[in-house]
């Protein structure tokens, strides 16, 4: 295979991979165990997180159910959280934790975070950067092009720092979700350890991601510097 591909540059990433797979295990299994665990109040996740909307003034953002697992976001363009079936009808820990993660960076995007302001502005460059560094990069190692291969990595590191301000957004609507949980009377203090739980290992995917692609970067200005 061509050096691009295989070298021994690859080393670097063996550690972010071997992360990123323990955190796709941890957060599967993590969330399977705390949505066997059915709160006390037995309000579902749709309920709690309109009661955390409504409790903050967002009465303008709308609550939907969406198909697929774990596909739960907040769409700030649209004002809308969706749930995934499970969590959007379940009243287990983990559906509570999740539905509560979204109805915060709803309040993120209402209260003006700074850290999602700035992710929301550069989401356009990242995405560019996504569907346009790789094949940059291929065509310029494969071809020896280096004009190609730093507009390529130009491109991958406004992926890389789109990436890296995720972490302060998820780490910071988590920490909501949390108070927000215990606050409202939603689940009492034994039950927050396990929402905190399922919220802290899908925090870790966010880490893994992060790594890999720093870690990519590191590896992209290695295999270039060692062309010229």
């Amino acid at each position: 295979m061509p050096y691009f591909f295989w070298d021994s540059t690859m080393i670097l990433l063996i550690p972010a991979i071997i992360l990123s797979l323990y955190a796709n295990v941890k957060v599967k299994s993590t969330f399977s165990r705390f949505s066997k665990v059915l709160s006390r109040r037995r309000l579902n996740g749709a309920e709690v997180a309109e009661y955390i909307l409504q409790r903050n003034n967002l009465s303008d953002v709308s609550i939907e159910e969406t198909e697929g697992n774990l596909t739960d976001h907040y769409d700030p363009r649209k004002r809308i959280l969706r749930l995934s079936r499970e969590n959007y009808r379940g009243n287990s820990l983990a559906s509570l934790g999740v539905a509560a993660h979204e109805a915060c960076h709803a309040i993120q995007h209402g209260t003006g975070y700074a850290f999602l302001q700035l992710r929301n502005t550069i989401v356009p460059v990242a995405n560019l950067g996504s569907n346009l560094a790789w094949p940059l990069l291929i065509i310029g190692f494969l071809f020896s092009i280096p004009s190609f291969v730093d507009i390529g990595i130009i491109f991958f590191s406004g992926a890389v720092f789109f990436t890296l301000v995720t972490l302060p957004v998820e780490f910071n609507a988590s920490k909501r979700a949390l108070v927000e949980l215990e606050r409202g009377g939603f689940l009492e203090k034994d039950e927050i350890i396990g929402a905190k739980k399922v919220l802290d290992a899908a925090a870790l995917t966010y880490v893994a991601a992060a790594a890999v692609a720093v870690l990519q970067l590191l590896r992209l200005l290695l295999l270039r510097s060692s062309r010229d």
